[in-house]
């Protein structure tokens, strides 16, 4: 396994002991493995490493909670989710797509990109149905490339 594939491994680890803890107030085993699909020894395993690290609090048998450092990594992910899954389905991406494909992209996108994405989702929440989206949305759906209005009242 490469290190970029241990962290985001670890990235998500983080982020499942997150979602389970907002529910909970903790983590336990069973829950990440069960949300994560994986074995309850990997996480087990994956528990002590992320302890080692100072990212969670771990007692054996007890579950987990997140540190102060694991915490602002945990938040700082599932607002970067949430805001590629946000954009995607701006585009007219569906739901599920969305959620799978900002899930692939969030461990990869830089920060820069994260700032301009997050301040477009914004912009785009205050606008009620742009035209150039909608002109977009038709696009996609069939292909078709409209004139720009700008264009056509030149001429």
């Amino acid at each position: 396994m490469t290190r970029k594939q241990r962290e985001r491994r670890k990235e998500d680890y983080l982020k499942a002991i997150y979602q389970v803890s907002e529910r909970k107030g903790y983590a336990r085993v069973t829950d990440v493995s069960r949300l994560l699909n994986v074995s309850p020894s990997t996480v087990t395993e994956m528990f002590q490493r992320l302890y080692n690290e100072g990212l969670i609090n771990y007692e054996k048998y007890s579950g987990a909670t997140l540190t102060e450092a694991g915490r602002k990594i945990a938040e700082a992910l599932t607002e970067k989710f949430t805001i590629l899954k946000e954009f995607l389905t701006i585009l007219g991406v569906d739901e599920a797509t969305a959620e799978k494909d900002a899930h692939f992209i969030e461990h990869g996108v830089s920060a820069k990109t994260i700032d301009i994405l997050t301040k477009f989702v914004k912009f785009m929440k205050t606008r009620e149905d742009p035209r150039w989206l909608e002109r977009f949305k038709s696009y996609y759906r069939t292909g078709k490339l409209p004139e720009c209005p700008k264009k056509e009242k030149q001429e």
